[in-house]
């Protein structure tokens, strides 16, 4: 049974370490957790259970006292470049965008970036669309970490699904495999 946890922020009546309640995760989440070979990052994950109706940003941090400073949204852009695309997960503070067209773009060395279609990043990441997280990832795209979000001392994330978020230390983000921190790439 999961010992309850206190989240460093928000008003939730359920926290766990993720790594106690990894069947309420995404299951690529959940392995991902549990293979994160970086001393201390997997156990410092705190799970929070949510409504899944709430799970926008905004209506999140209303809803669960979270400043939007304190969480990230995690973005799935499709870059292309003569006849190839990739894809590629981008991650900012929850008040700011993703520069797409210009920061995404040059960094990818694509002609073209753009949000993906829901469907594509769903079914590729293996995730619920409003609950897509930078944990558990495919091991193929690169993850762009806008340099402020590393800078938080906690940072919520999604959980893979649209129940629950995932707190993390804003530092264990920049240690994900496939990870590159960029400033400005939120605007």
């Amino acid at each position: 049974m999961a010992t309850p946890v206190s989240a460093p922020f928000g008003n939730f009546d359920i926290a766990h370490t993720a790594l106690d309640v990894h069947d309420s995760l995404a299951a690529p989440v959940a392995g991902a957790l549990r293979s994160w070979d970086t001393q201390g990052a997997a156990q410092a994950v705190i799970y929070v259970d949510s409504d899944p109706a709430k799970a926008d940003t905004a209506v999140f941090a209303e809803t669960y006292d979270v400043p939007l400073d304190a969480s990230a949204n995690c973005v799935v852009v499709a870059a292309k470049r003569g006849g190839e695309t990739t894809l590629a997960a981008c991650l900012v503070l929850g008040g700011a965008r993703v520069d797409v067209n210009s920061a995404v773009r040059r960094h990818l060395g694509a002609r073209k970036a753009s949000f993906a279609p829901m469907d594509v990043a769903v079914n590729e990441s293996g995730m619920e669309y409003g609950g897509i997280t930078p944990i558990g990832l495919p091991a193929s795209w690169p993850l762009l970490v806008d340099a402020a979000v590393v800078d938080t001392p906690y940072v919520l994330i999604g959980s893979g699904r649209r129940r629950g978020k995932l707190i993390v230390p804003g530092w264990a983000l920049a240690q994900l495999p496939g990870a590159e921190v960029l400033e400005n790439l939120a605007v």
